[in-house]
């Protein structure tokens, strides 16, 4: 009897352990899920410089896809590694059917084709963690910024939302602000990075692979330089999401359109609620600012190209 009373005296402390880490390890909560949309253009994937590598058709189209994927999957890879359980990528370019799915990180959904009710942004809702805009382009009428325009370069002058002028990365920021989820990323030339900051603020994490001689020329980041800049900038902001904020702004939204030529606005002039402002220029109000949006996607796509 004595024997075994030694015996469990000694081994107590090791009982008492145990149940403290079996305890410990019940009381511990699951991680929650990390979920990543990942919005892809091509105008500022690394290397591309010209509209040629963005065109189907054309002898260079082939290398802006090679590149547009290897810049999405730096992108995955690096939200892999910062721990993401299921990532969206939305293929967001001009058809829309830009990345071949037989190249993309499988542990990636890739969703092809347009029209998109939410184009750019199709897929994204409020389950979403985090958003990253890759491969994206300053706005129209930007100075050294490669192949910049707004949504429509042979429509589109100009695009504001409440007073503020946009390009592509703010219209879309704000239908994920809509959802409530954070850009907290932006890959592209450094125009659109500088952008980024003054639209999304300081806190957004920007990766520049390409500075902008002019319109179509560039000094280009060393592609595996670019990709690796790319993999780390998306672990470093996903690391720092607890303190990113969703891009939100104050309804009602007034949308002013700007085109080209007065023809353009001949046409959407016909909407009910739309309002002239001069022979160039519309405008209009809406309560829901992914109703606006729609309807802002609907006068650029009915107007003529010049």
């Amino acid at each position: 009897m004595k024997h075994s009373r030694t015996i469990f005296t000694s081994l107590c402390p090791f009982v008492i352990l145990a149940l403290a880490a079996i305890l410990s390890f019940a009381q511990q909560k699951p991680k929650p899920p990390l979920k990543v949309f990942i919005s892809v253009d091509m105008e500022g994937i690394s290397g591309i410089v010209h509209g040629d590598q963005t065109t189907p058709g054309t002898a260079d189209y082939a290398d802006g896809c090679a590149w547009m994927v290897a810049d999405v999957n730096a992108a995955v890879e690096g939200a892999l590694a910062a721990g993401a359980t299921e990532i969206v990528v939305n293929d967001s370019h001009g058809s829309m059917r830009n990345i071949d799915a037989a190249l993309l990180t499988p542990q990636a959904v890739l969703i092809s084709g347009t029209p998109k009710p939410l184009s750019m942004m199709q897929g994204i809702d409020a389950s979403f963690a985090a958003c990253l805009l890759i491969g994206y382009h300053a706005k129209a009428g930007t100075e050294n910024a490669v192949l910049d325009h707004t949504i429509s370069g042979s429509v589109v002058r100009a695009i504001k939302v409440n007073g503020i002028e946009m390009p592509e990365l703010g219209l879309n920021a704000a239908i994920a602000g809509y959802y409530g989820v954070p850009v907290v990323l932006i890959s592209g030339d450094t125009a659109v990075c500088r952008q980024a900051g003054e639209i999304l603020g300081k806190d957004v994490v920007t990766v520049a692979v390409k500075e902008a001689y002019g319109r179509l020329a560039a000094r280009l980041v060393p592609l595996p330089e670019a990709h690796n800049k790319i993999r780390m900038g998306v672990k470093e902001a996903l690391g720092k999401l607890a303190g990113a904020k969703p891009y939100k702004l104050i309804a009602p939204y007034t949308f002013e359109l700007a085109y080209h030529v007065s023809a353009q606005a001949d046409m959407g002039a016909m909407i009910p609620g739309v309002k002239r402002l001069d022979a160039r220029t519309l405008a209009f109000t809406a309560d829901d600012y992914i109703q606006g949006f729609r309807t802002l996607r609907a006068m650029i796509s009915i107007a003529p190209a010049r």
